[in-house]
């Protein structure tokens, strides 16, 4: 009969942070970060969004985003999160922004795309999924600072062909 793995945190040789480390095999159990990709999805100028029908943060309004899938690559993360949460089918023209969230262990990346469609069938994770003119963004029922932080690192670039991605707003720590 095997018995399950007794784990210690310890320094392992070679490295310089402790780690969960087997005493019988010494296999080194690694955390590391998970990565959130998303989508600020277009139809015709307005901001695809989607309501959360799940915690962290229910009935809140996001950018359609979760986490990776192992075998995804970012891109068809964000693709499959966006049409999982709202149905929609986007395809991508840049990297708008990569957020550094240490935190929480995370690491937050938009992509800019465009829909071909204004056809929306939320999925299980949303409560409802619709188009925002600029104006009309519920800016106090944003789920989190990334949305926030996305949402106007587009304003700054929507009328360019190509820019580089952002980076964490200064001072801002993604703190709710």
């Amino acid at each position: 009969m095997n018995k399950p793995p007794s784990f210690e945190s310890k320094v392992p040789e070679g490295d310089n942070r402790h780690r969960d480390v087997c005493r019988d095999c010494g296999f080194i159990h690694y955390v590391n970060p998970r990565v959130i990709v998303g989508t600020l999805a277009l139809w015709n100028g307005e901001i695809l969004l989607a309501r959360r029908a799940i915690e962290p943060r229910h009935g809140y309004w996001t950018l359609p985003a979760g986490f990776m899938e192992q075998g995804e690559s970012c891109e068809e993360g964000a693709l499959r999160e966006t049409v999982e949460e709202t149905g929609a089918t986007p395809t991508i023209r840049s990297l708008l922004a990569v957020y550094s969230l240490a935190h929480i262990s995370q690491v937050h990346m938009f992509y800019l795309a465009d829909l071909d469609s204004a056809t929306l069938e939320p999925g299980p994770e949303s409560l409802e999924a619709g188009f925002f003119a600029w104006r009309d963004i519920p800016w106090d029922d944003l789920s989190f600072p990334t949305v926030r932080w996305a949402l106007r690192h587009f304003d700054q670039v929507k009328h360019l062909d190509s820019f580089p991605a952002f980076g964490n707003p200064p001072r801002e720590s993604g703190f709710l």
